[in-house]
């Protein structure tokens, strides 16, 4: 597998990943009421509960994309310059 196919996979899985992330931050934000509300039908807990867990995933999320992609990419690109 050469070098410039791992720096495209990295950067790819990078930008999928972020733009999903963003997405979740962004409905956790801006539309807490709707996810609250169709997560409960299959998970009932309460409001506060839910809120505690959806940030615990987020950052979870979070270092796992810096970790797994974001930091394999910038090293890959670093090295191959």
């Amino acid at each position: 597998m050469s070098v410039q196919l791992m720096i495209d996979f990295f950067q790819w899985c990078s930008i999928i990943n972020g733009v999903l992330l963003l997405l979740w931050i962004g409905m956790m934000m801006f539309a807490p009421d709707l996810v609250y509300k169709t997560q409960y039908r299959w998970f009932p807990v309460s409001r506060d509960a839910f809120a505690e867990t959806m940030y615990r995933f987020i950052g979870a999320y979070k270092l796992l994309y810096l970790f797994f992609n974001l930091v394999p990419f910038v090293a890959l690109k670093l090295s191959n310059s």
